[in-house]
Protein backbone atom coordinates (compact mmCIF):
# COMPACT_ATOMS: atom_id res chain seq x y z
CA UNK A 1 0.00 0.00 0.00
CA UNK A 2 1.08 3.52 -0.65
CA UNK A 3 0.33 6.54 1.37
CA UNK A 4 -0.18 9.91 -0.09
CA UNK A 5 -1.54 13.54 1.68
CA UNK A 6 -3.82 16.02 0.04
CA UNK A 7 -3.52 19.85 0.96
CA UNK A 8 -6.87 21.31 2.09
CA UNK A 9 -7.34 24.71 0.84
CA UNK A 10 -10.09 25.17 3.45
CA UNK A 11 -7.76 24.40 6.34
CA UNK A 12 -4.55 25.90 5.08
CA UNK A 13 -5.13 28.34 2.28
CA UNK A 14 -2.40 29.51 0.21
CA UNK A 15 0.38 30.41 2.51
CA UNK A 16 3.52 29.71 0.85
CA UNK A 17 5.35 28.85 3.89
CA UNK A 18 2.67 27.05 5.17
CA UNK A 19 2.28 25.24 1.80
CA UNK A 20 6.42 24.22 1.70
CA UNK A 21 6.02 23.53 5.74
CA UNK A 22 3.37 20.68 5.01
CA UNK A 23 5.06 19.03 1.49
CA UNK A 24 8.49 18.93 3.03
CA UNK A 25 6.97 17.56 6.79
CA UNK A 26 5.01 14.98 4.49
CA UNK A 27 8.35 14.13 2.54
CA UNK A 28 9.93 13.84 5.43
CA UNK A 29 7.30 11.03 7.04
CA UNK A 30 8.40 9.02 3.79
CA UNK A 31 4.09 10.13 2.36
CA UNK A 32 4.67 9.33 -1.85
CA UNK A 33 2.92 12.21 -2.80
CA UNK A 34 1.07 15.60 -2.37
CA UNK A 35 -2.15 15.89 -4.13
CA UNK A 36 -3.98 19.67 -4.70
CA UNK A 37 -7.35 19.80 -5.33
CA UNK A 38 -8.84 22.25 -7.91
CA UNK A 39 -12.02 25.41 -8.49
CA UNK A 40 -11.54 27.73 -11.36
CA UNK A 41 -14.28 29.97 -9.82
CA UNK A 42 -16.97 29.48 -7.02
CA UNK A 43 -20.10 31.45 -6.54
CA UNK A 44 -22.42 31.85 -3.68
CA UNK A 45 -24.51 28.81 -2.60
CA UNK A 46 -22.16 26.52 -4.69
CA UNK A 47 -22.41 23.05 -3.35
CA UNK A 48 -20.20 19.97 -3.31
CA UNK A 49 -20.89 16.88 -1.94
CA UNK A 50 -23.70 18.26 0.08
CA UNK A 51 -21.09 20.90 1.92
CA UNK A 52 -21.58 24.40 0.89
CA UNK A 53 -18.40 25.96 -0.37
CA UNK A 54 -17.51 29.44 0.65
CA UNK A 55 -17.17 31.54 -2.53
CA UNK A 56 -14.11 33.09 -1.09
CA UNK A 57 -12.03 30.00 -0.22
CA UNK A 58 -8.27 30.29 -2.00
CA UNK A 59 -8.37 27.32 -4.42
CA UNK A 60 -4.45 28.48 -6.08
CA UNK A 61 -3.74 26.95 -9.24
CA UNK A 62 -3.14 23.26 -8.62
CA UNK A 63 -0.15 23.68 -11.13
CA UNK A 64 1.36 26.62 -9.88
CA UNK A 65 1.36 25.11 -6.60
CA UNK A 66 2.98 21.93 -7.17
CA UNK A 67 5.04 23.69 -9.46
CA UNK A 68 6.04 25.59 -6.23
CA UNK A 69 6.31 22.55 -4.12
CA UNK A 70 8.51 21.06 -6.39
CA UNK A 71 10.87 23.42 -5.81
CA UNK A 72 11.17 22.84 -2.15
CA UNK A 73 11.07 19.36 -2.03
CA UNK A 74 13.30 16.31 -3.63
CA UNK A 75 11.57 12.91 -3.41
CA UNK A 76 7.74 13.78 -2.99
CA UNK A 77 5.14 13.44 -6.43
CA UNK A 78 2.73 15.56 -7.64
CA UNK A 79 -1.08 15.31 -7.12
CA UNK A 80 -3.99 16.49 -8.22
CA UNK A 81 -7.28 15.76 -7.04
CA UNK A 82 -8.62 16.73 -9.14
CA UNK A 83 -7.92 18.61 -11.95
CA UNK A 84 -11.25 19.67 -13.62
CA UNK A 85 -10.31 18.87 -17.22
CA UNK A 86 -13.19 20.06 -19.35
CA UNK A 87 -12.06 23.52 -18.36
CA UNK A 88 -8.46 23.32 -19.52
CA UNK A 89 -7.31 23.42 -23.10
CA UNK A 90 -5.34 20.30 -23.66
CA UNK A 91 -2.97 22.15 -25.51
CA UNK A 92 -1.88 24.57 -23.13
CA UNK A 93 -2.48 21.68 -20.64
CA UNK A 94 -0.02 18.99 -22.01
CA UNK A 95 2.32 21.85 -21.99
CA UNK A 96 1.84 23.25 -18.37
CA UNK A 97 2.36 19.62 -17.55
CA UNK A 98 5.24 19.00 -18.95
CA UNK A 99 7.12 21.45 -17.72
CA UNK A 100 6.49 20.81 -14.10
CA UNK A 101 6.98 17.46 -14.53
CA UNK A 102 10.42 18.18 -16.19
CA UNK A 103 11.27 20.69 -13.82
CA UNK A 104 10.42 18.32 -10.52
CA UNK A 105 12.56 16.12 -12.44
CA UNK A 106 9.85 13.17 -13.42
CA UNK A 107 7.61 13.95 -10.00
CA UNK A 108 4.15 14.87 -11.77
CA UNK A 109 3.07 11.46 -11.63
CA UNK A 110 0.00 11.82 -9.73
CA UNK A 111 -2.25 13.72 -12.26
CA UNK A 112 -6.32 13.12 -11.36
CA UNK A 113 -8.67 14.61 -13.77
CA UNK A 114 -12.39 14.94 -12.90
CA UNK A 115 -15.57 17.04 -14.41
CA UNK A 116 -16.59 19.36 -11.75
CA UNK A 117 -20.11 19.47 -10.61
CA UNK A 118 -20.71 23.01 -10.63
CA UNK A 119 -22.74 24.38 -13.65
CA UNK A 120 -22.21 28.02 -12.74
CA UNK A 121 -17.95 26.88 -13.25
CA UNK A 122 -18.83 25.21 -16.08
CA UNK A 123 -20.49 28.47 -17.82
CA UNK A 124 -17.44 30.72 -16.03
CA UNK A 125 -15.14 28.66 -17.77
CA UNK A 126 -17.49 29.16 -21.19
CA UNK A 127 -18.07 25.33 -21.24
CA UNK A 128 -21.30 24.10 -21.87
CA UNK A 129 -21.71 21.93 -19.07
CA UNK A 130 -23.67 18.62 -20.76
CA UNK A 131 -20.66 18.24 -23.10
CA UNK A 132 -18.03 18.07 -20.38
CA UNK A 133 -17.86 14.46 -20.13
CA UNK A 134 -17.35 14.19 -24.28
CA UNK A 135 -14.88 16.99 -23.87
CA UNK A 136 -12.80 15.33 -21.03
CA UNK A 137 -12.68 12.46 -22.86
CA UNK A 138 -11.13 14.14 -26.12
CA UNK A 139 -8.55 15.93 -24.18
CA UNK A 140 -7.31 12.94 -22.15
CA UNK A 141 -6.75 11.91 -25.82
CA UNK A 142 -5.32 14.90 -26.97
CA UNK A 143 -2.77 15.04 -24.21
CA UNK A 144 -1.75 11.71 -25.24
CA UNK A 145 -0.85 12.22 -28.47
CA UNK A 146 0.51 15.51 -27.95
CA UNK A 147 3.05 14.16 -25.24
CA UNK A 148 3.88 10.99 -27.79
CA UNK A 149 4.51 13.33 -30.98
CA UNK A 150 7.38 14.58 -33.05
CA UNK A 151 8.99 17.27 -35.02
CA UNK A 152 6.90 16.42 -37.23
CA UNK A 153 3.81 17.43 -35.37
CA UNK A 154 0.73 15.80 -34.75
CA UNK A 155 -3.16 16.06 -36.09
CA UNK A 156 -6.36 15.65 -34.34
CA UNK A 157 -9.95 16.29 -35.58
CA UNK A 158 -12.67 16.07 -32.90
CA UNK A 159 -15.80 17.32 -31.57
CA UNK A 160 -13.88 20.04 -29.56
CA UNK A 161 -10.26 20.38 -30.81
CA UNK A 162 -8.79 20.71 -34.29
CA UNK A 163 -4.68 20.22 -34.73
CA UNK A 164 -2.97 20.43 -37.82
CA UNK A 165 0.77 19.60 -37.54
CA UNK A 166 0.92 20.97 -34.26
CA UNK A 167 4.34 20.38 -31.95
CA UNK A 168 4.78 20.26 -27.97
CA UNK A 169 7.63 20.48 -26.53
CA UNK A 170 9.13 20.37 -23.63
CA UNK A 171 8.30 16.52 -23.63
CA UNK A 172 7.42 15.05 -19.93
CA UNK A 173 10.70 13.88 -17.85
CA UNK A 174 12.36 10.65 -19.57
CA UNK A 175 8.79 9.39 -20.78
CA UNK A 176 6.77 9.13 -23.76
CA UNK A 177 3.49 10.85 -21.50
CA UNK A 178 2.38 11.11 -18.17
CA UNK A 179 0.01 8.86 -16.32
CA UNK A 180 -3.98 9.86 -16.15
CA UNK A 181 -5.89 9.29 -13.55
CA UNK A 182 -9.38 9.89 -12.99
CA UNK A 183 -11.56 10.61 -10.49
CA UNK A 184 -15.48 10.74 -9.98
CA UNK A 185 -18.11 8.34 -7.92
CA UNK A 186 -20.21 7.67 -11.16
CA UNK A 187 -20.61 4.92 -13.78
CA UNK A 188 -19.30 7.05 -16.10
CA UNK A 189 -15.93 7.88 -14.40
CA UNK A 190 -15.90 4.38 -13.78
CA UNK A 191 -15.72 3.55 -17.46
CA UNK A 192 -13.56 6.41 -17.85
CA UNK A 193 -10.96 5.19 -16.16
CA UNK A 194 -10.80 1.56 -17.88
CA UNK A 195 -11.27 2.92 -20.99
CA UNK A 196 -8.74 5.81 -20.75
CA UNK A 197 -7.20 5.96 -17.45
CA UNK A 198 -4.30 4.55 -15.72
CA UNK A 199 -5.76 5.09 -12.24
CA UNK A 200 -9.48 5.53 -10.49
CA UNK A 201 -9.74 7.41 -7.66
CA UNK A 202 -13.73 7.52 -6.95
CA UNK A 203 -14.92 10.15 -4.22
CA UNK A 204 -18.04 10.73 -2.98
CA UNK A 205 -19.86 8.55 -0.42
CA UNK A 206 -20.60 5.37 -1.57
CA UNK A 207 -21.53 1.84 -0.10
CA UNK A 208 -18.60 -0.80 -0.20
CA UNK A 209 -21.34 -2.51 -2.29
CA UNK A 210 -21.29 0.65 -4.61
CA UNK A 211 -17.82 0.99 -4.80
CA UNK A 212 -16.99 -2.74 -5.91
CA UNK A 213 -19.18 -2.27 -8.82
CA UNK A 214 -17.65 0.54 -9.41
CA UNK A 215 -13.88 -1.36 -9.27
CA UNK A 216 -15.80 -4.08 -11.44
CA UNK A 217 -16.82 -1.42 -14.02
CA UNK A 218 -13.22 0.37 -14.53
CA UNK A 219 -12.00 -3.19 -15.10
CA UNK A 220 -14.38 -4.93 -17.55
CA UNK A 221 -14.09 -0.89 -19.48
CA UNK A 222 -10.41 -1.67 -19.14
CA UNK A 223 -10.28 -5.37 -20.61
CA UNK A 224 -13.30 -4.17 -23.60
CA UNK A 225 -11.15 -1.73 -24.25
CA UNK A 226 -8.09 -4.17 -25.04
CA UNK A 227 -6.25 -2.81 -22.17
CA UNK A 228 -5.16 -4.57 -19.02
CA UNK A 229 -7.55 -3.96 -15.99
CA UNK A 230 -4.80 -5.39 -13.45
CA UNK A 231 -3.07 -2.72 -14.21
CA UNK A 232 -5.10 -0.22 -13.41
CA UNK A 233 -4.21 1.26 -10.44
CA UNK A 234 -6.94 2.38 -7.56
CA UNK A 235 -6.70 5.17 -5.02
CA UNK A 236 -8.84 6.18 -2.38
CA UNK A 237 -9.31 8.31 0.54
CA UNK A 238 -8.57 7.90 3.94
CA UNK A 239 -8.09 9.32 7.16
CA UNK A 240 -5.22 9.74 9.56
CA UNK A 241 -7.17 7.55 12.02
CA UNK A 242 -7.03 4.43 9.93
CA UNK A 243 -5.51 1.36 12.01
CA UNK A 244 -3.46 -1.08 10.00
CA UNK A 245 -6.32 -3.80 10.25
CA UNK A 246 -8.13 -0.97 8.03
CA UNK A 247 -5.58 -0.66 5.86
CA UNK A 248 -5.26 -3.95 4.78
CA UNK A 249 -8.87 -4.41 5.03
CA UNK A 250 -8.58 -1.66 1.64
CA UNK A 251 -5.90 -3.54 0.12
CA UNK A 252 -8.65 -6.73 0.16
CA UNK A 253 -10.83 -4.58 -2.01
CA UNK A 254 -7.97 -3.81 -4.53
CA UNK A 255 -6.85 -0.13 -2.99
CA UNK A 256 -3.05 0.63 -4.12
CA UNK A 257 -2.55 4.22 -2.41
CA UNK A 258 -4.54 5.81 0.70
CA UNK A 259 -4.53 9.69 0.35
CA UNK A 260 -5.44 11.29 3.34
CA UNK A 261 -5.24 15.17 4.96
CA UNK A 262 -4.47 16.39 8.75
CA UNK A 263 -2.27 18.13 10.73
CA UNK A 264 1.79 17.71 10.74
CA UNK A 265 1.02 16.05 14.04
CA UNK A 266 -2.11 13.42 12.31
CA UNK A 267 0.69 12.62 9.27
CA UNK A 268 3.65 12.03 12.40
CA UNK A 269 1.06 9.70 13.81
CA UNK A 270 -0.24 7.87 10.76
CA UNK A 271 3.46 7.14 9.35
CA UNK A 272 4.55 6.17 12.57
CA UNK A 273 1.65 3.64 12.83
CA UNK A 274 1.84 2.40 9.44
CA UNK A 275 5.75 1.94 8.93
Amino acid sequence: MRFAVSYSMAGFGTDPDRLVRYARHAEACGFEALYVPEHIALHPGASVGGGELPPSLPYGDPLDLLAFVAAATDRILLGTAVLLLPYHHPVVLAKRLATVDVLSKGRMRLLTVGLGTLPVEARAAGVDFATRGRRADEAIDVLRLLWAGDERGVRHHGEFFDLDEVCSFPKPHGAAGLPIHVGGSSAAAARRAGRRGDGYFPGGLLTPEERRRQLDLARAAAAGAGRDPDALEYTRWGSTALTPEQVDALAAEGVTRIVVSGTEEDLTAFAARHR
